[in-house]
């Protein structure tokens, strides 16, 4: 497969700036995800790098060869549609087959690559229909098979899969995923659903405005956030951020608010010191708050009282949504816990993996 590198790409609208200079490098191989909320330039990006929409400014390459203002069939991408873009007067055989006759390849290889295609994606018993005549599974497989039969040297996937139900959604993620593990294909894949990115990328790019927020596999991304964005845009649910304020307290740190009162371990004290007196945000994840009835301890002195608005049982956890004074947060607990709504208990904050950003810039400070 291929290399693709994006140097300093702008892309304009007027005076609306879609795309601001956008850098990346995507190595062989990579699965790389773009996601960000609507209207974040994602998509142009993608469409950009397809010859759809033209460049502002900045360059794109594919194996050291400048793209730019090539004509996109030039490009040797392969591209799958959130609509399927399925010739409806075609059956999958000649869906499939269409790109291999426009390049003029014998009959004999054209079967044999269609039908190993098809064989590929479970769609074998479907060739004689048409697209009309599928479910909405079954016209993606189909659309992925018009890619993969080009053999290109990058696949393009622009949320191919937001109009499907969510056991489908699941399913056909795990059967992309298995198809680029088996073909090693150079991947861009666009989505708005942070559990795309965070089940599917080797690298997640999270956008903001045209801009990149951070880069990184989605360990770190989950684990690291930069800012106040990137922790409140991934996690399902995502990160807990509350505004409280840093006071130091007989030699300790704390982070205080009307409901809380947490003391903040020494580990977590460096680059917060010069924050005594200021407001940052403190940033928990679900599974870091834990209610007294399991297995949390007051060791710490990190505990508060909240009222519980809603529970969520989901099987094998529950999410337990929080007030404490004008605070409201999740808390993701063992299912086995008994708590019902209006109740107001006790809970723990695990402040060991508290993360803080500053009141002003939103930045990551630890």
């Amino acid at each position: 497969m291929s290399q693709v590198k994006i140097d300093k790409v702008c892309k304009k609208f007027g005076d609306f700036e879609a795309v601001k200079n956008f850098s990346l490098e995507i190595q062989d191989g990579e699965f790389i995800v773009l996601v960000g909320p609507s209207g974040c330039g994602k998509t142009t990006l993608l469409r950009m790098v397809a010859g759809l929409e033209t460049v502002t400014s900045g360059e794109i390459f594919i194996d050291e060869a400048q793209i730019t203002h090539m004509p996109p069939k030039k490009r040797d991408i392969a591209m799958v549609f959130q609509n399927y873009a399925l010739y409806p007067h075609m059956n999958v055989y000649k869906n499939l087959a269409f790109a291999l006759k426009l390049r003029k390849m014998p009959k004999p290889e054209i079967k044999e690559t269609v039908k190993k295609t098809a064989d590929l994606l479970g769609i074998g018993d479907f060739l004689n229909r048409f697209p009309n005549q599928l479910s909405g599974g079954q016209k993606q497989r189909v659309a992925l098979g018009r890619a993969i039969v080009r053999q290109p040297k990058v696949f393009l996937f622009d949320e191919p899969l937001s109009n499907l139900d969510a056991k489908l959604r699941g399913s056909m993620r795990a059967e992309i995923l298995d198809i680029h593990q088996r073909l090693n294909n150079t991947s861009i894949y666009v989505t708005h659903d942070q559990l795309e990115a965070m089940t599917m990328g080797t690298r997640i790019i999270i956008m903001k405005d045209g801009a990149i927020q951070q880069n990184g596999t989605p360990q770190e991304i989950y684990n690291n956030p930069v800012n106040k964005f990137v922790a409140g845009f991934i996690g399902s649910p995502a990160m807990n951020v509350m505004s409280c304020t840093i006071k130091e307290e007989t030699g300790n740190l704390m982070a205080v608010n009307k409901g809380m009162n947490l003391t903040i371990p020494a580990e977590k004290t460096t680059g917060l010191t010069s924050y005594i007196d200021q407001d940052v945000y403190l940033g928990l994840r679900p599974e870091h708050i834990s209610d007294l009835a399991g297995n949390a301890t007051k060791a710490d002195n990190s505990t508060f009282k909240a009222f519980v608005r809603l529970v969520e049982p989901l099987g094998s956890e529950q999410l337990i949504h929080l007030e404490a004074e004008d605070q409201r947060f999740i808390a993701r607990i063992d299912p086995r816990s008994h708590i019902t709504y209006g109740e107001t208990l006790d809970f723990q904050a695990q402040m060991a993996s508290a993360t803080f950003f500053d009141g002003k810039t939103e930045e990551r400070i630890v």
